[in-house]
C-alpha cells in the first residue's frame, strides 16, 4: 500500500511512513497509541485457499481489505476475487468482514457484485466474490483528465446513466433492509455495458446501530456522525458522486465538503439548471429535504436526462410523467385577427394573443390521483371536461376523500371561485401537510388570480422538489410571461418544448416570446415544429403565415417568403371565411411589395402567389375578389361595408 494511505485504524494517525531516507514499515505499532498495524499482503501467487481457490496475484487494496485475483478450480476454472482484511489488528474491519459473510451472499442484483463464499486460510478469513473486469468510475474520470486536461469531466448524459444504474442497485439494497454507506467513484466498475457496485464492506442493516460506520470525506453525508446512516444519506453519496464525475469539482473535500459550488461558478450548472437543482436536493444538508427513496431520485434523474439529451442534440424525448397527467387543455393558441374594421392592417398588430392568467392556470397539467385513495376508481371514470359539469359530478362522489377535494379545488379555480379553493386547500393542508399537491394548487390559484410573483415563488420551490418534471417549468413560463418577463418565460418555454412536444402551450408561448424579441424567423421555426398530428397544427401554421407578412414593410419581404406564405396557406384545409381573411393579408403584403418595386421575376420565370401572378394588376384583381367574398360572409353591415370599400380601393385601375 502507498505510504500516503497508511493510517492507524484506531487513532487515525499516520503510520508506516518514511523517515531519514528509509522506507516506511509495512508492519509495526502506532507511535501515537501503540495499536498494531499491518499493510502486507498475506497471500502469494500459487497458494490454495480453502482447497478450491488458487491465488493468481494481488489486484489492489480497498478501504477494508486486500483484493486478490484467484482461480476457482471447482467451478469451470472461473476467475474470482478474494478479499482479506487490510489490518489484522483492526476489530472494525474484522466485524465488517463477518457482517459481509452473514448476509451479503444472499444479495442478488445485476448491478451488484455477487458474493460466492467465505473461506478461512490460517488465521485469516477471505470473502470470495464475482470477478468484475473493467475500470472503476474513478479510473475512467482520471483517464479523461489525462487525455483532456485537469478540468475535464465525463459527458453529462454518461454520468446520469451511471447514476441511474447505481440507484437501481441501491434501491434493491434498501428494499431488503440494507444500506451501502460508502458509495463513491472508486466503488463502481463499468464492465462492458453494465455498471456494478463492488466493495460491499461498508454495507449494513438499516436497523444496525452498533456496527462500525464506513464513509469517505467529500461523499459522506454530514449527519452520519450524529444520526448514523440512512436511505437519504446513501442518496447523498450518489449526488456527490454525480457532481465529482460531471464537472471539475475543486474543493469537494475542503471548501465545499458539505456544499456545491455556486451556479455562476460552474458552466455546467448554467447550461443545465434542472441538473443543478437535482444535485442540490440530493445533497441538501437536511436529510428530510433530500430524495427519500432511490426510486424517487431515479424518476427525477431520468427526467433530467431526457432534458439534457434534448438540449444537446435537439431531439425531443417525450415520456409519461410519474407525477402529472397528460396535457388536456392549451393556453395562448389564439391568433389575433389581422384585419381591422376598415379592412387594413394597422401598424404591426400582435399575431398571437397574450396568454390570460386564468387560461394559463387551467392549461397546467393535473397531478395524478393516488391509486390508494378510496375514490380513485370514481375519479378515473369522470369524463366531463366542463368545470361546472365536473363540479356536479364531484358532488356525487362516494366519499369526500382527499383526491375528491383536490379535484374540487381545481374545479373551483377554473370557475373563478378562488376563495372557495383557498378554504379547501387549508383543510387539506391541515390533514396532509406534506402533500406537495397542496402547494401545486396554491401556485395554480395564485396564477389564476393574477398574482404572478406569488405563483413564481411556489412553482420555483416545486421545481426544486421535482427537477425532472416539465410541469413546474411550464408553470414558471406562464407566470413570467404574465409578469412581462419575456426572456425568463422564453427560457422555460424552450426547455419544455424542446424536451416534450406534447406540451403545445409551450410552443405558442415560445413563439410569443420570440415575436416580442423581434425574432420572427425563430418564431416561425417554432410554430413549424408543432407536429401535424396536433389539434393545434392548423393554428400554428396560420400563425406562421401571419408571422411572415403581418406588419412588415416592403424592405422586410422578398418574393420567396411571400410565395412560401401563399403555399403554406393553400395547403391548409380552412373554411371559406378564414381562408379569405388570411389570403387578404398575404395578398396585401405582396401588393405592397410589388408596388414598392422591390424586384421582378427573372426573364422567362413566372412567379405566382395563391394562384396569381406576382404583378400589380393580377394581385389587385385577386385581392378585390377576396374582399368581395369577405363582404358576402360578413356578419354585420359595418363589416360588410368595410370589405366592399376595400374591394373598390384595390380593384385594378383602368383608363375608363
Amino acid at each position: 500500500m502507498p505510504e500516503n494511505r497508511r493510517f492507524c485504524s484506531k487513532c487515525d494517525e499516520k503510520v508506516g511512513r518514511s523517515r531519514g531516507g528509509r522506507p516506511g514499515r509495512t508492519e509495526g505499532f502506532c507511535r501515537n497509541c501503540g495499536h498494531p498495524f499491518s499493510f502486507t499482503p498475506k497471500l502469494r501467487p500459487g497458494e490454495m485457499i480453502g482447497g478450491q481457490y488458487e491465488v493468481l496475484g494481488c489486484l489492489a487494496h480497498g478501504g477494508l481489505g486486500w483484493v486478490y485475483l484467484a482461480r476457482d478450480h471447482n467451478v469451470s476454472e472461473r476467475w474470482v476475487v478474494l478479499k482479506g482484511l487490510l489490518d489484522t489488528g483492526d476489530a472494525d474491519s474484522l466485524a465488517a468482514a463477518t457482517a459481509e459473510r452473514a448476509f451479503l451472499a444472499e444479495v442478488e442484483h445485476p448491478n451488484i457484485v455477487k458474493i460466492y463464499n467465505f473461506v478461512r486460510h490460517g488465521e485469516s478469513g477471505y470473502i470470495v466474490m464475482e470477478y468484475v473486469g473493467g475500470r472503476s468510475l474513478k479510473d475512467i474520470l482520471l483517464s479523461a483528465r489525462q487525455a483532456q486536461g485537469d478540468q475535464a469531466s465525463l459527458p453529462l448524459g454518461q454520468v446520469i446513466a451511471y447514476g441511474l444504474e447505481v440507484l437501481s442497485a441501491l434501491g434493491y439494497l434498501h428494499g431488503v433492509g440494507l444500506l451501502y454507506c460508502d458509495f463513491k467513484p472508486d466503488n463502481a466498475i463499468q464492465s462492458e455495458e453494465q455498471l456494478k457496485l463492488i466493495d460491499l464492506g461498508g454495507v449494513r442493516r438499516a436497523f444496525d446501530a452498533d456496527s462500525p460506520i464506513f464513509g469517505t470525506p467529500g461523499y459522506q453525508a454530514p449527519e452520519i456522525g450524529s444520526q448514523g446512516p440512512s436511505v437519504s444519506s446513501d442518496l447523498y453519496t450518489v449526488g456527490r458522486t454525480l457532481a465529482v464525475l460531471s464537472f471539475a469539482f475543486r474543493g469537494y473535500t475542503g471548501r465545499h465538503l458539505r456544499s456545491l459550488p455556486p451556479r455562476e461558478e460552474v458552466p455546467l450548472f448554467q447550461r443545465h439548471e434542472s441538473y443543478h437543482r437535482l444535485l442540490r436536493r440530493a445533497t441538501h444538508p437536511d436529510p428530510a429535504r433530500r430524495f427519500q427513496t432511490a426510486a424517487e431520485m431515479a424518476e427525477q434523474l431520468t427526467g433530467v436526462l431526457r432534458e439534457v439529451l434534448s438540449a444537446e442534440d435537439g431531439r425531443p424525448r417525450p415520456a409519461p410523467s410519474p407525477l402529472f397527467g397528460p396535457e388536456q387543455q392549451t393556453a395562448g393558441t389564439e391568433i389575433v385577427g389581422g384585419l381591422d374594421g376598415a379592412g387594413r392592417s394597422e401598424g404591426a398588430p400582435p399575431i398571437l394573443a397574450p396568454v390570460e392568467p386564468a387560461a394559463a392556470a387551467a392549461a397546467l397539467p393535473v397531478p395524478l390521483v393516488y391509486a390508494s385513495d378510496p375514490a380513485a376508481a370514481f375519479l378515473a371514470g369522470l369524463t366531463a371536461r366542463d368545470p361546472a359539469d365536473l363540479a356536479a359530478a364531484l358532488a356525487s362522489a362516494p366519499a369526500a376523500s382527499r383526491e375528491v377535494r383536490l379535484a374540487l379545488v381545481r374545479v373551483r379555480i377554473e370557475l373563478g371561485d378562488l376563495d372557495g379553493a383557498a378554504h379547501l386547500l387549508e383543510d387539506i393542508a391541515a390533514e396532509a401537510p406534506d402533500d406537495w399537491r397542496v402547494d401545486w394548487y396554491r401556485g395554480v390559484r395564485a396564477l389564476a388570480g393574477g398574482r404572478g410573483t406569488e405563483a413564481v415563488a411556489v412553482f420555483n420551490d416545486l421545481y426544486d422538489l421535482a427537477p425532472g418534471e416539465q410541469a413546474p417549468k411550464l408553470a414558471l413560463a406562464f407566470c413570467h410571461e404574465t409578469l412581462g418577463e419575456t426572456a425568463a418565460a422564453g427560457y422555460y418555454y424552450e426547455t419544455v418544448w424542446r424536451t416534450d412536444p406534447t406540451h403545445v402551450s409551450a410552443a405558442f408561448g415560445l413563439a410569443r416570446t420570440r415575436l416580442a424579441a423581434g425574432d420572427r424567423a425563430s418564431a416561425e421555426r417554432v410554430l413549424d415544429s408543432v407536429p401535424r398530428i396536433s389539434s393545434h397544427y392548423l393554428a400554428a401554421q396560420l400563425a406562421a403565415v401571419a408571422t411572415t407578412v403581418r406588419g412588415r414593410g416592403p424592405a422586410e419581404l422578398d418574393a420567396p417568403a411571400l410565395i412560401e406564405a401563399g403555399r403554406r396557406l393553400s395547403a391548409l384545409r380552412l373554411d371559406t371565411e378564414r381562408s379569405a381573411a388570411f389570403a387578404a393579408e398575404v395578398l396585401e403584403a405582396a401588393l405592397t411589395w410589388v408596388r414598392a418595386d422591390r424586384g421582378s421575376a427573372p426573364p422567362g420565370v413566372r412567379q405566382q402567389i395563391l394562384g396569381t401572378d406576382l404583378d400589380e394588376q393580377a394581385l389587385r384583381k385577386k385581392l378585390e375578389d377576396v374582399y368581395r367574398v369577405l363582404a358576402k360572409l360578413a356578419d354585420g353591415a359595418e363589416h360588410r361595408h368595410a370589405m366592399v370599400k376595400r374591394a373598390n380601393a384595390v380593384r385594378p385601375r383602368t383608363l375608363f
